[in-house]
């Protein structure tokens, strides 16, 4: 996806983008993530003032998962707003930073947006993603699910530096 700064200033309207990026090399070190879909990406963008052309839209694509407590699979729909303005400029890229820190200042007349897609989709990433709130996990000694059943085993964490006071009132 290209942005062409002369393409949107020659336009009536805004220059719509609609595409469908594969973005599986972007999450491919979380082991939570077990699958993605294709990422659906409807852009707009248009120029907002003197250099200046923002493109906006909605980001969306489907995650398979496994729940950071239970490890049960579950599916997420993400949906993420997309929100970013370029400048074109041929000065120095710190003088103009101190201007405007919400500015992407590009030298080119032409833009590849897909940097700035998976960076805006890897930052909407769930941290860790649990099948629901009230998710009790696996039990750290046996592996039973807490949330289907109770196991027997002994869940009270001593403090190992505390360990030789357990005993003391026996």
């Amino acid at each position: 996806m290209i942005l062409n700064f002369r393409q949107v200033a020659a336009s009536d309207g805004p220059v719509e983008f609609h595409k469908a990026l594969d973005v599986s090399h972007v999450v491919k070190g979380r082991n939570d993530i077990t699958g993605v879909d294709l990422l659906q990406v409807d852009l707009k963008a248009q120029p907002v003032g003197d250099e200046v052309v923002t493109v906006y839209g909605h980001l969306t694509t489907k995650l398979d998962m496994s729940c950071s407590r239970c490890l049960k699979p579950l599916n997420r729909k993400i949906d993420i707003n997309f929100n970013e303005s370029f400048k074109q400029s041929e000065e120095a890229e710190a003088e103009l930073l101190d201007e405007d820190e919400d500015l992407q200042i590009v030298t080119e007349d032409r833009v590849d947006l897909g940097p700035y897609v998976e960076e805006s989709f890897l930052l909407s990433l769930p941290y860790s993603a649990v099948c629901s709130d009230s998710c009790k996990g696996l039990c750290p000694n046996c592996g039973t699910d807490l949330n289907v059943e109770q196991c027997s085993c002994d869940t009270e964490v001593i403090d190992p530096r505390l360990a030789g006071l357990k005993d003391f009132f026996k």
